[in-house]
């Protein structure tokens, strides 16, 4: 299972650390980017969610979810992408049916529907 999340900003710093620690347990890859950082700082946001994903621990090394930031977040689904092979899941989690982010005050245009749908078109010729 492959998993691009987020978390947004000016909303309850304590469950980013949560979050991560979460997806790193059930996910084989996780894959931290932006989620309507609002007024904060994305990049302080991202470095919480990571630091509960690598807080993680396993009997061995190769137990663990890769983890690994990536900033921008349809950068970040084409990733995610990439590198499902047959049999493997990837679930975008966080914004749902929103059809922008939120940074600074300003809604840009985004939908990760709309996002993944043409990841899986480039990648693999599949429609979602």
């Amino acid at each position: 299972m492959i998993v691009v999340l987020g978390a947004g900003g000016d909303r309850d710093r304590q469950k980013r650390h949560e979050m991560g620690e979460s997806a790193a347990l059930l996910a084989d890859h996780v894959i931290v980017t932006d989620d309507n950082p609002r007024s904060e700082d994305p990049a302080l946001i991202r470095a919480a969610v990571m630091e509960g994903a690598r807080s993680v621990t396993a009997p061995s090394q190769d137990q663990l979810a890769a983890v690994v930031e990536i900033a921008d977040r349809r950068a970040a689904i084409f990733h995610a992408v990439s590198i499902a092979r047959s049999g493997d899941y990837v679930l975008v989690l966080g914004k749902g049916h929103e059809q922008g982010q939120e940074v600074a005050g300003v809604i840009i245009p985004f939908d990760d529907r709309d996002e993944l749908s043409e990841a899986l078109q480039e990648h693999s010729g599949v429609e979602s």
